[in-house]
């Protein structure tokens, strides 16, 4: 999960449990290979998925895994509870204790779940100041009316957090039925926002992150691991930033 670089000299020296002087001269004897190429110095800077490779035995070569899952109702968004299934617990073993979930569903809510060992993507998509958007459906108990397009926009002010919420897109698709855009994610908010007009919302389903949608051939509780690319795809323009 840890998105920061170190330096090589050290990453030997815990790795192979050997003094730092000794780390010194492997480098220096041309043994060490960083990505394929020849360790260029002990202060060479490497990351978590940076392959290390001394006299030819791999040390380090740790992929990045994006998954995606269709969160059914009644799972928490956590490794782990005491009482309720969990998102990891959906997952392959071999899957369940290398992946961290970015961004989290409330137990009731459905949809797209996203899951990595990638610290920095995670970052990327929860950092509000991406404003990378997120998209839900969702259906209400009373039927919505035109002048909630403004509000949304506009922003509500929570007394909790004593904050105003960024502007939220809401597109009326039926009388009960919206689809709800976001640029952040406080507690509750998609619930909150319509709570202030006493309309109760009855379901919400993330169908989008960013540029990735959910796969619709998932089955609730499905998954399926992302490429390199869809993972890229997901941030649009912030993957080149």
């Amino acid at each position: 999960m840890d998105s920061k670089s170190y330096r090589l000299d050290r990453f030997i020296q815990k790795t192979k449990d050997i003094p730092v002087k000794r780390v010194r001269h492997l480098i220096a004897q041309r043994r060490v290979l960083v990505d394929g190429q020849l360790a260029t110095s002990i202060h060479q800077q490497i990351n978590q998925f940076t392959h290390v490779t001394l006299d030819g035995q791999c040390l380090k070569d740790e992929k990045p895994l994006y998954v995606m899952l269709n969160k059914p109702k009644g799972i928490v968004s956590a490794t782990k509870d005491v009482q309720h299934k969990t998102v990891i617990d959906l997952l392959p073993s071999d899957l369940q204790d290398k992946l961290h979930i970015v961004g989290r569903l409330d137990f009731n809510s459905t949809g797209l779940i996203l899951l990595t060992n990638d610290g920095r993507w995670s970052k990327a998509i929860n950092n509000p100041a991406t404003k990378l958007p997120k998209y839900y459906r969702v259906t209400v108990d009373k039927p919505l009316e035109p002048h909630l397009i403004d509000a949304f926009l506009k922003g509500f002010y929570f007394a909790y957090e004593q904050v105003t919420t960024q502007p939220a897109a809401l597109a009326i698709i039926a009388p009960f039925v919206a689809e709800v855009t976001l640029t952040e994610g406080r507690y509750h908010q998609i619930k909150r926002m319509f709570g202030h007009f006493q309309i109760e919302v009855l379901t919400l389903h993330r169908f989008a992150v960013g540029n990735l949608h959910l796969d619709t051939t998932l089955k609730e509780g499905e998954h399926r691991v992302l490429s390199e690319e869809e993972a890229s795809a997901t941030l649009g323009d912030l993957a080149t930033r």
